[in-house]
């Protein structure tokens, strides 16, 4: 009897693993072929406006200033004109108003940079306030730049900026109201152990996890240089009536960094599970590190897991890792193996290389 049920343990197992790389097999293949197509988009491009000159000159050394951004045009995003962008200039008292006096019961969120409220405008159009931590500490040129960028950044898988107040020693950033909060409280509805039971079937994870990657995609090939986001997680993907995702808080890292006797901070900025191991050792911050956190968040829209939670069992308390163990159980199906490794290759390679051999086993796939 115990024999048996063993084995009937080992096959349950077996079947559990063999179901979730099918379940990941569909989120990675539509994510393989929007790189792809957008790779192929991303050359024509570069060749048609003149690139290939400003990368020689950057191979030279004359790289042009990094605070000087511009936007490269593409299908999926509407790029505005870079002066304005239909931003607004709101006064602290019109956002006052607006959200209540910042009263607790307008709280929507609090992140790493400051809380977020509910509020309306006089016109009836629902808004997000972001209102930043530390009044008076932030230097106004720096607030102003980061502004000047995140105007210039557009496109339908980002959330985008739609005004902003510098007053008084308030640094305050709006943007419009997403009706389903972040992923974060969807993949977790009860905030347990075990994440709760979440209501978001397979074609809307799917559907998140290709439009996040289309937000990072435009971040980093997109705009030049390339923005990093820094703290890309699953509560930074904020979802609209319709449960499409937006990429938000992208850039804000830098607003996050205090100058403090003359010193710009240097410390690893992020958020405990997603922060790419290289980044924290180093320091050194690149798109890659974007990429790992990406691929935090693809484990968590498939096994509904924290990224770190250490009520579990020993070994399973840290996501990757746990996940990673997994990786060396004997697949029945090959297939499988191959898509469990390329979620586990986002914290190893570059995301070139990630990008062309996803594209290679769909390749390799067909018939």
């Amino acid at each position: 009897m115990e024999g048996e049920y063993k084995r009937e343990e080992g096959v349950a197992l077996l079947v559990i693993v063999v179901l979730a790389a099918l379940s990941l097999a569909s989120l990675l293949v539509a994510f393989s072929y929007y790189c792809y197509i957008s790779n192929k988009v991303s050359k024509h491009l570069k060749s048609q406006n003149g690139w290939k000159k400003e990368e020689e000159d950057e191979e030279k050394g004359m790289q042009k200033p990094k605070e000087v951004v511009s936007v490269r045009e593409e299908p999926a995003a509407s790029v505005a004109n870079t002066e304005g962008g239909g931003v607004q200039l709101f006064t602290y008292k019109q956002l006052h108003a607006a959200t209540g006096g910042f009263g607790k019961g307008q709280v929507v969120g609090r992140g790493s940079f400051g809380s977020v409220y509910r509020g309306v405008l006089s016109d009836g159009r629902k808004i997000a306030v972001k209102l930043m931590d530390q009044p008076g500490k932030q230097d106004e040129d720096v607030f102003k730049m980061e502004v000047e960028i995140l105007k210039r950044l557009h496109s339908p898988y980002l959330l985008g900026l739609i005004g902003h107040c510098s007053e008084g020693g308030h640094r305050l950033l709006v943007y419009d109201f997403m009706a389903n909060g972040g992923l974060q409280e969807h993949l977790y509805p009860n905030s347990g152990s075990c994440g709760g039971v979440s209501k978001l079937d397979w074609d809307t994870r799917m559907q998140i996890a290709l439009e996040a990657a289309k937000g990072l995609e435009y971040l980093h090939e997109h705009v030049s240089p390339p923005v990093i986001h820094r703290d890309f997680k699953s509560s930074n993907i904020l979802l609209d009536n319709n449960f499409h995702a937006k990429v938000s808080d992208f850039g804000l890292a830098k607003l996050g960094t205090n100058r403090a006797g003359g010193h710009v901070s240097t410390r690893v900025l992020g958020t405990q599970g997603y922060v790419a191991p290289e980044y924290a050792m180093t320091g050194h911050l690149t798109t890659k590190s974007d990429v790992y956190s990406y691929g935090v968040v693809l484990l968590e829209l498939l096994t509904g897991r924290f990224p770190v939670d250490m009520k579990r069992p020993p070994g399973e308390g840290v996501l990757v890792t746990w996940v990673g163990f997994l990786k060396f159980i004997t697949f029945a199906w090959v297939g499988a193996c191959d898509i469990f490794r390329l979620v586990m290759d986002c914290s190893c390679k570059t995301p070139n290389e990630l990008i062309a051999e996803s594209v290679e086993m769909n390749l390799e796939s067909e018939p």
